[in-house]
């Protein structure tokens, strides 16, 4: 039997995150072979996996990332089951750094599959599900592409966002992180009324209905004031259309125009835990 060392120990517990005595143990049962110890922390991961499949995994990190021009953004979660995983030190910065390998992809199918220290994400999911004894997966997978992208991530990273923006203009990396705290706070539905679902549109064209039915509305004038209603759906819940939180005398849009007269928010991307 090969004699384990300390410094043996530690250097398997860095590469995989495993505690001390897991790894004692893995390097004892691989006969000193770091790589089988590797690969048996990994089946034990796989083993855990399987027992927690059905587990609700609603806890964890999103994290936004942007690329060196400020032209793509990626903001993925990375979720487990309780709360106190998703504070861990090492937690989020798995989080922080699957979010920046995403910023290279624009399918989460590709993402699962690329590198990570020479393993897949999805391997090193598997692996940390077996090292923290919880289900631990990849659940929004979301990137966005403008000629300038910024990012939000709320306190406690429960709450990230990407904004892009029409142009790279003085200002626009402030003007990206307020549009993007927007929608953090207030969950716009779509970017504007053209980005609505027709589903969304025809509940909220029956509910208004309903209402005015209740209120005694004459039936020849409940499509017009549905109508009504529905413009001020648009305007409380598409981001452009919404009052600019910390100035509620103009729109969200009016905010960008005040930044540069050409300046619009072509886009966004919110993920939310919890």
């Amino acid at each position: 039997m090969a004699k384990i060392t300390a410094a043996e120990v530690n250097k398997l517990r860095k590469a995989t995150g495993a505690g001390m005595m897991d790894c004692k143990k893995a390097l004892v049962e691989a006969d000193g072979d770091f790589d089988q110890a590797i690969e048996l922390l990994r089946k034990k991961g796989q083993k855990v996996a399987a027992k927690r499949a059905d587990r609700e995994s609603s806890e964890g990190a999103a994290i936004a990332k942007v690329n060196a021009d400020n032209t793509k953004g990626a903001v993925i979660s990375l979720n487990c089951e309780t709360d106190f995983v998703a504070k861990n030190e090492d937690f989020v910065k798995l989080a922080n750094d699957f979010a920046e390998i995403a910023l290279n992809y624009n399918s989460k199918e590709d993402f699962l599959k690329a590198d990570y220290n020479g393993i897949s994400i999805e391997d090193k999911l598997t692996e940390q599900t077996g090292v923290i004894g919880e289900k631990i997966e990849i659940g929004a997978f979301k990137t966005l592409e403008a000629p300038f992208v910024g990012s939000y991530i709320h306190a406690g990273n429960k709450i990230a966002v990407l904004t892009g923006l029409s142009k790279n203009v003085e200002g626009a990396e402030e003007a990206a992180k307020n549009v993007s705290m927007q929608a953090a706070a207030m969950n716009p539905v779509a970017l504007n009324e053209e980005g609505v679902d027709q589903a969304t549109i025809d509940k909220e064209i029956e509910i208004a209905k309903d209402t005015l039915r209740e209120e005694g509305k004459p039936e020849n004038m409940l499509d017009k004031i549905a109508q009504g209603k529905l413009q001020r759906f648009f305007k409380d819940n598409t981001l452009v259309h919404q009052a600019y939180i910390k100035d509620n005398k103009q729109s969200v849009a009016q905010y960008v125009k005040s930044v540069d007269s050409d300046l619009e928010v072509v886009g966004f991307e919110r993920v939310a835990l919890g």
